[in-house]
């Protein structure tokens, strides 16, 4: 039998919403939203009449209606006149946020169906940069004149091409990690390394460390391959990681594997300096554990401090990397850097995910490899100019909000006042922005008031996107219940 929710039940979990509002149907649909994203509403739920819930709340039945018509637009409500609307959840994005769904219309809290932010709303819920377009044409264009001499063969490649692998080996071993063809097997992006490094390594119910907070698609890689993430949480009161911590989760759990992003770490965008490499390389070591270095952030090095990539402080270790960050998430391309033996068990646990990556992206990557220090100064100068802007704007406009200094990559990660981020998130397309809640790059619902904000935007597009922020902690501000709504529920992850 299908769970259902009386009047007075949905009215004491609502409490003392904002009922005097002047859009009162939007309050209401906001807080019944926050109760189902919060867990406090369980999925496929039938929510009371909207005769019997105005009665109940002391209202008009146009509100009820209003706000009920307003969930199902988004996605949150099933079912219409005649029937119970029952409780759902609207499709997700990769980053974690909810497409809200339904017809087409002028209110901006409605997104359209699919991963790109509709036409009008900016787009803080992805952490990636436009590509470095003659650059990348200019590779594509080379690629064309080099492809009919594969023409020829059969066309599937389990490891990659020679001449990409020879220009990643060749990247590697000029930045102190000397490195062959063989070690590198070519792959069709980070996600896809590391989803084919969890096949052939990890069994289900195996644990993995990871950072915590962590990259939320890396998270959900672990999760779908049957494996426990083991969540260690960076220093507390300092920048960095907790190499005490982290050195003494591998002694006791033993993990199979371990997940980190040194290089500019995606959220938070630190660094990890050379002595913390190595001891980290030696500590996964000692424990048995194959360590998993994702460095696909390695080359937005805002600020040029160099480190040693982890890979030469041990020959065990298993580095990822892509282009999608330097250049283009469009390009799909990406690496795994092993040792030749685990390079050929990583190629056999692929086949069962796919047969080889495209050519043609493979010849123009090649071509992107070796000229990588070409477009990376005038991309990482706009970056700096957008970070800077970013800092002084949040400063400004949301100076409760403490941003962690980024010492290169994409965004920086935010503590909040409160423990509002996932309520941030619901509401942020009413003042045209979409987010990605902090929860999202979790384990266990944490990270309520954090939310990583993106500088990949122009200057001029970052001002309009804080000014939406603080807009919509200003709404969070005049509506207490729906804080209310989170902060006195256990802290639920939004997956």
């Amino acid at each position: 039998m299908m769970p259902s929710l009386t009047a007075s039940g949905l009215s004491r979990l609502l409490g003392g919403w904002n009922v005097g509002a002047a859009a009162a149907y939007r309050e209401l649909a906001d807080v019944v939203r926050l109760l189902v994203l919060d867990g406090r509403v369980a999925l496929d739920t039938a929510l009371p009449s909207e005769r019997a819930l105005s009665e109940a709340l002391g209202v008009s039945r146009t509100t009820v209606t209003a706000a009920y018509a307003l969930l199902r637009d988004q996605g949150f409500l099933t079912g219409g006149q005649g029937s119970r609307s029952r409780t759902r959840i609207p499709p997700l994005t990769p980053a974690g946020t909810t497409v809200f769904t339904g017809p087409a219309r002028k209110d901006p809290a409605l997104t359209a169906p699919g991963l790109a932010a509709p036409e009008g709303l900016i787009d803080l819920a992805y952490a990636s940069l436009p590509a470095s377009g003659e650059v990348v044409h200019r590779a594509f264009a080379a690629a064309l004149t080099e492809l009919p001499a594969l023409l020829p063969g059969f066309g599937y490649d389990a490891i990659g091409l020679l001449p990409l692998r020879e220009a990643v080996a060749a990247r590697y071993s000029a930045a102190g990690a000397p490195t062959t063809a063989d070690q590198i097997l070519v792959t069709s992006g980070a996600q896809h390394a590391l989803n084919i490094v969890l096949r052939a390594l990890a069994g289900r119910q195996e644990r993995v460390l990871v950072e915590h907070p962590s990259y939320p698609n890396a998270l959900d890689a672990i999760r779908a391959a049957g494996c426990r993430p083991v969540p260690v949480a960076f220093s507390g009161g300092r920048p960095g990681w907790d190499m005490d911590s982290m050195q003494a989760a591998l002694q006791q759990q033993r993990p199979k594997l371990a997940y980190v992003v040194p290089d500019f770490h995606n959220p938070t965008g630190q660094l990890m300096p050379d002595f913390q490499r190595r001891r980290l390389a030696r500590a996964a070591a000692a424990a048995g554990t194959v360590l998993v270095v994702d460095e696909t952030l390695r080359e937005l090095n805002l600020d040029s401090i160099w480190t040693t990539p982890v890979a030469a402080f041990s020959p065990a270790v298993v580095t990822i990397g892509s282009l999608s960050k330097s250049h283009w998430g469009g390009l799909r391309t990406g690496w795994i850097r092993a040792t030749p033996d685990l390079v050929q068990r990583f190629a056999a646990a692929r086949t069962s995910l796919d047969l080889g990556g495209p050519l043609m992206e493979q010849l123009a990557a090649a071509h992107l490899v070796r000229a990588l220090d070409e477009p990376l100064p005038a991309r990482i100068a706009a970056l700096r100019d957008s970070r800077a802007a970013l800092l002084e704007l949040l400063a400004g406009h949301l100076p409760e909000w403490e941003a962690a200094y980024p010492a290169g990559g994409l965004s920086a990660w935010c503590r909040l006042p409160a423990p509002i981020s996932t309520a941030l998130t619901v509401i942020a397309p009413d003042f045209g922005i979409r987010l990605a809640a902090g929860p999202r790059f979790g384990v266990g619902g944490a990270f309520e008031r954090y939310l990583r904000v993106p500088f990949t935007l122009p200057p001029e597009t970052l001002e309009a996107a804080v000014l939406a922020l603080r807009s919509a902690q200003d709404r969070l501000d005049a509506a207490p219940q729906l804080r209310r709504t989170l902060r006195n529920a256990p802290a639920v992850a939004i997956a």
